[in-house]
């Protein structure tokens, strides 16, 4: 159904679905002019938080859990606020979402696209959520909100950083606060000019599912473009646990300079394989060897240890920002757990405020309606500075870190640090990029 179907507050035209022979979905079989998916007539509401709780991407699903508990606690009035009180939106009172509390139904995704789109078929059918959320695999990813759309509930999601989730497998009822593979090559290429030279030989090493696809080519055509030479191109099995038989050929490839397309325990076990090599002992082309991890994270380096030293990749955000609202949720998350949150708890707890908000400002949970008061969004104070949520394609666009591994970490929390604040403008690309063609985002889907 278009979206055009439906008024600012997102109730249905009177006519709109006649002649249109479109049968209600199982899922809901209510017949009101204002039916939608999972219309929450009760005193609460549920939102449906999909993590990875097993499988290669388990410590980013932990990390994740524990931020959308914060996130429904301050949405329910508990704890300190976090970012609700540094958000530039004032909508949210501490009173649930439109006056209904937040209760929340969880699923693992076990890092596979099949599991996690039945746990979150279970999430809507049987436990009536509104809204689903989380992952930390793009395969994941695009899976579940491919399965959102069909369902008629949003998707917000959580950690996934391939090119298609918001280019050729884009949903009207999916929306991703992550940053990207382009976005990555983007903020990487300069730094990475600056270190190295532009006469490099690179060997690609990449997880084989849709992120890893994307991030190669992101990252190949960034640095091509500076006048590095793509040596080869191997892809890996995401269920790899050791890769010294990808490692191996690098030796002897003339590549001087290795690129991990890997995440989570992918990049924990590929670098510290590479090490043990002894890649960053060698000079090859004249050239200290050199290894670069496009997308990094706070666990990831946790995970390799010693072996992070010295090496560059980006980051969607990291706890060590002081503006205001970074340094408040590092205070809420810090109080409650103990330690600092990784970016994947950041994400998906600023996606919760923000589908929370749309709500509020739309006056409703209908799904077209939260579509509309979500596209096209600026906002401030949830960290990365201001962001825009494009309504072209429902990707967020905001400043990306370059970090690096500490040489001399103060604390096993304080592994990376940052070494460029890339503005937005510098990552900010066309809705109808090449590398994000095909596919079209479509109407918003309420599921009546």
């Amino acid at each position: 159904m278009s979206k055009s179907a439906f008024s600012r507050r997102g109730v249905l035209k009177s006519g709109a679905l006649a002649g249109t022979g479109l049968a209600l979905p199982t899922i809901f079989t209510a017949s009101s002019a204002a039916a939608f998916t999972n219309n929450p007539t009760g005193s609460s509401v549920t939102l449906g938080f999909n993590v990875p709780q097993t499988g290669p991407y388990a410590d980013e699903g932990a990390d994740e859990l524990r931020a959308y508990q914060l996130a429904v606690e301050h949405l329910n009035g508990g704890g300190d606020g976090g970012m609700m009180n540094t958000f530039s939106s004032k909508e949210l009172q501490g009173n649930g979402i439109l006056g209904k509390e937040v209760k929340f139904v969880t699923g693992d995704t076990q890092t596979k696209s099949d599991a996690a789109r039945a746990s979150a078929k279970s999430m809507i059918e049987k436990d009536g959520a509104v809204m689903i959320t989380g992952g930390s695999s793009s395969g994941v990813a695009i899976a579940v909100q491919g399965l959102c759309q069909e369902a008629g509930v949003i998707f917000m999601a959580g950690l996934t950083h391939s090119n298609d989730t918001t280019g050729k497998d884009k949903k009207a009822n999916g929306f991703r606060h992550f940053f990207n593979g382009y976005m990555s090559g983007a903020a990487l290429a300069p730094v990475l000019k600056n270190l190295y030279g532009t006469d490099r030989n690179a060997y690609h090493l990449t997880a084989d599912y849709t992120w890893g696809w994307t991030q190669e080519e992101s990252i190949a055509a960034a640095t091509e473009a500076l006048g590095w030479n793509t040596v080869e191109k191997v892809r890996t099995p995401l269920a790899a646990t050791d890769f010294s038989s990808y490692i191996a050929p690098v030796l002897n490839s003339g590549a001087d300079v290795l690129v991990l397309n890997h995440y989570g325990g992918n990049m924990v076990n590929s670098l510290t394989n590479a090490v043990q090599f002894g890649l960053r002992e060698k000079v090859v082309n004249g050239k200290n060897f050199e290894i670069v991890v496009p997308l990094y994270s706070r666990l990831m380096a946790k995970g390799a240890g010693a072996n992070v030293k010295g090496i560059h990749g980006s980051t969607n955000w990291h706890w060590s920002l002081q503006d205001e609202g970074s340094q408040a949720f590092v205070r809420s998350f810090g109080t409650k757990y103990g330690f600092p949150p990784s970016q994947a708890a950041h994400t998906v707890y600023c996606q919760t405020l923000l589908y929370a908000d749309a709500v509020q400002r739309a006056g409703s949970f209908n799904p077209c309606a939260v579509v509309e008061a979500l596209e096209d969004y600026e906002f401030d104070g949830l960290g990365n500075g201001k962001t825009l949520y494009r309504g072209e394609d429902h990707q967020c666009f905001k400043d990306v870190l370059v970090v690096r591994g500490k040489e001399n970490p103060t604390s096993e929390f304080d592994l990376l640090e940052v070494v460029e604040v890339t503005p937005a403008a510098q990552v900010t690309y066309p809705a109808d990029h090449p590398m994000f063609a095909g596919g079209a985002l479509g109407s918003c889907n309420s599921g009546a």
